[in-house]
């Protein structure tokens, strides 16, 4: 199994943001506090077009994972994303906790997602990304059952996309029990490379992590697969009301200098990623 690049090309890097807006505050933070409202909007109004322009300046193009509930709220944002030949992931209706459906609520969420993405953008997304990054047992067969090429919610490898296996069974005496493999191809994430639990503040607790710190470890990681797994590929989940604000947006070009600074990295949307996969070694 192998993913295979573009001639020229040594890794592949997905920036692939999660344009949640105030889906996330609603959803998954159970808030309606206005002030958390706004932060989405400044992610819908501001950091929006600032990840749009920047991807324009290095040539870039990705998957943006938008809850339907953001499609609805800020139909305009999500156009532009589109016009500027962008891909369009399922990311859930309301940024919904997933590990907290019964069966029955989740697939109805998700037939939902994907009835609202045709009625609205004229086309099925072709993968998944689950709000929170979390899932529940049933949730790769359903993406299996509903048609999905891709889930990105999981992390079991780190630079490989890889069909993921279920845990079917826990016994602390006797060890766990896995499931065969999934049909949907995992294009796996790390909220070592998320910028949301690094670099938000919630209620005014301080819970950001200096630039430096976070830009060397995104560095690390970079150079440590470019020199040791050709072929890898890095997944980065961005928030724009998060990477979105000026000084992130200056961590995020520095980040990008010294990748770009490399000329065979493949900025790939994840439906290349997984036209790219091969099963074949």
């Amino acid at each position: 199994m192998v993913l295979r690049l573009p001639d020229g090309h040594r890794i592949a890097v997905s920036l692939g943001p999660d344009f949640d807006a105030h889906s996330v505050w609603i959803g998954t933070m159970r808030s309606t506090s206005q002030t958390n409202l706004s932060r989405g909007e400044f992610g819908a109004e501001v950091g929006v077009p600032r990840l749009l322009d920047c991807f324009d300046r290095y040539n870039i193009t990705t998957t943006w994972c938008v809850p339907t509930h953001t499609i609805q709220t800020f139909p305009a944002q999500v156009e532009r994303i589109i016009e500027r030949g962008h891909e369009i992931g399922a990311h859930g209706v309301y940024h919904e906790y997933v590990p907290k459906l019964d069966l029955a609520e989740e697939r109805r969420l998700l037939e939902l997602q994907l009835s609202l993405h045709e009625s609205l953008l004229g086309r099925r997304p072709r993968g998944y990304r689950s709000p929170a990054l979390d899932v529940t047992d049933h949730t790769l067969a359903l993406l299996a059952e509903y048609g999905f090429d891709w889930d990105s919610s999981l992390m079991g490898r780190d630079f490989t996309p890889y069909h993921p296996r279920m845990v079917e069974h826990i016994d602390l005496e006797a060890g766990n029990t896995f499931g065969p493999p999934s049909a949907v191809l995992e294009i796996p994430v790390s909220w070592y490379l998320d910028d949301f639990p690094e670099l938000e503040s919630f209620k005014g607790n301080a819970m950001m992590q200096s630039h430096d710190v976070l830009l060397a470890r995104w560095k690390d990681t970079f150079d440590y697969a470019y020199a040791h797994c050709p072929g890898a590929l890095l997944t980065f989940t961005l928030h724009p009301q998060t990477i979105g604000r000026a000084h992130h947006m200056l961590l995020l070009e520095r980040f990008l200098e010294h990748v770009t600074g490399h000329d065979d990295v493949w900025f790939p949307t994840l439906s290349q990623v997984f036209d790219a996969w091969s099963e074949d070694a």
